[in-house]
């Protein structure tokens, strides 16, 4: 039987992208593949700018679950007894290193809408009702088609013009976070407006401080 590593499991709101402001349970899987999660590991990742905790298991409803455990957990954190609307984003870390199949159709027949946000390595499941890729420099990407893609902006290495006509729904830059945020949020704006394809996201619940 699967067991699945979690690092936190809580309902919030979506808080960037083209699903902003939709309530959800954000799933956060533990692990990646492109960075252990470990300050000291950080210089040699791949990824080197990523600023979540996906490092073990210890975070809010965090831990080692069975699938059915899982989604009666996900289940229970739904607060409206109604089953409309209701919609889970899974992510990480890199969620597609655990999230397969079965868990997507179980979460489904809870009335969930199951949405993936991923790094685009990993074949995703044919099963997924909204994807959104964020692509990393340095990275062979297998994932050419979705819901939105959304570039960290600037990254070295990522020209967000080479992804332009991939199949995708949305075309997002979002300002990379960190000490120049103010300054990444002005390139990331002045890119927008000088190419239309690309809409500005910006991370919502991080300026209203909603976890």
């Amino acid at each position: 039987m699967r067991i699945y590593s979690v690092k936190e499991i809580h309902f919030t709101i979506q808080g960037e992208g083209a699903r902003t402001g939709w309530p959800a349970v954000f799933l956060r899987f533990a692990g990646c593949n492109l960075w252990s999660g470990r300050e000291a590991d950080r210089n040699t990742a791949i990824c080197k700018f990523c600023d979540t905790d996906f490092f073990g298991t210890d975070g809010i409803n965090g831990g080692k679950y069975r699938m059915d455990e899982l989604v009666a957990k996900v289940e229970n954190l739904w607060p409206v007894s109604s089953t409309d609307h209701r919609y889970i984003v899974c992510t990480g870390g890199e969620p597609l290193l655990q999230l397969d199949a079965a868990l997507i159709n179980a979460l489904q027949e809870k009335g969930f809408e199951v949405a993936c946000e991923t790094n685009g390595t990993i074949e995703p499941p044919e099963e997924l009702d909204w994807i959104c890729m964020s692509p990393k420099a340095c990275t062979e990407i297998k994932l050419r088609s979705g819901n939105e893609i959304k570039v960290i902006f600037p990254q070295q290495g990522i020209d967000p013009s080479d992804f332009e006509d991939w199949h995708f729904d949305h075309f997002y830059i979002q300002p990379m976070d960190g000490p120049e945020l103010q300054e990444n949020t002005q390139k990331a704006l002045e890119y927008c407006k000088k190419h239309p394809k690309w809409k500005l996201s910006i991370q919502v619940h991080k300026l209203l401080q909603i976890p």
